[in-house]
């Protein structure tokens, strides 16, 4: 039962995130501009950081699940169950921001459904380089801070800001991904160019993922509960002479 509250933990979690950071740039991007959008995905990780993390961590993005993976903190099963409720919770979100362009009246700002996209701002390449290193950015802040036990209580704002951050950086250039299933469920709607375009912002979030995952030990302690080591006696106190 534990397993199936944190896989539904994920789905909603990433359903949220995509229905308004996405929906954030499909309803205003124009009268918000960049900036709206970029704290808009950062509010709401910040908030399901501390609505879902001490359920199922708030991962709601298949990258940091990756450098979780890595990590050795979820198995394999689990990881490939929180994949599969990230991509259905962000192609439900993306179904209810299509219906809503479709049958609902509303304008849809982006012109493409808030999908990420590469050939007017930036190319192929640059494209695949901005999403590694962005990735690489947020899934380390998460990595790191989320290891720090005595800067727990922070956690969730340093996530946020850093997701708002690559997203200030990226918006105008592709979209910024930084998140397989926020790419997936617009483009999935969307169709044409981003459809065939998604692989980039798969592929490439998820080598920043895993980048991410073989750096952030150089930036922890060394300790068990970090390492997956069994923790080791204390050494006997010397005896006085």
């Amino acid at each position: 039962m534990d397993d199936v509250r944190r896989y539904a933990a994920e789905f909603l979690g990433t359903l949220l995130l995509v229905f308004f950071g996405v929906g954030s740039a499909v309803f205003a991007r124009v009268q918000g501009g960049v900036v709206v959008v970029a704290l808009t995905f950062g509010f709401v990780m910040l908030a399901m950081v501390y609505v879902i993390g001490p359920l199922s961590g708030s991962h709601i993005n298949p990258a940091v699940t990756l450098g979780v993976l890595l990590s050795g903190k979820i198995s394999p099963l689990g990881a490939v169950a929180y994949w599969v409720a990230q991509f259905v919770g962000a192609t439900v979100a993306s179904f209810v921001i299509w219906g809503l362009v479709r049958w609902g009246g509303v304008a849809d700002q982006t012109g493409a459904l808030g999908t990420n996209g590469y050939g007017v701002h930036i190319n192929r390449g640059g494209a695949a380089v901005l999403e590694t290193v962005l990735t690489f950015l947020f899934v380390l802040v998460v990595l790191v801070v989320t290891t720090r036990v005595e800067h727990a209580g922070f956690a969730g704002l340093a996530i946020g800001l850093a997701l708002a951050a690559a997203h200030l950086v990226g918006i105008t250039l592709d979209g910024t991904s930084v998140n397989p299933a926020r790419s997936f469920g617009p483009a999935l709607f969307e169709g044409g160019t981003a459809l065939r375009q998604l692989w980039v912002f798969i592929v490439f979030p998820l080598l920043g993922g895993a980048l991410a995952a073989l750096v952030a030990p150089l930036l922890v302690k060394r300790s068990p509960r970090y390492r997956g080591e069994p923790e080791k006696p204390n050494p006997p106190a010397p005896s006085p002479a």
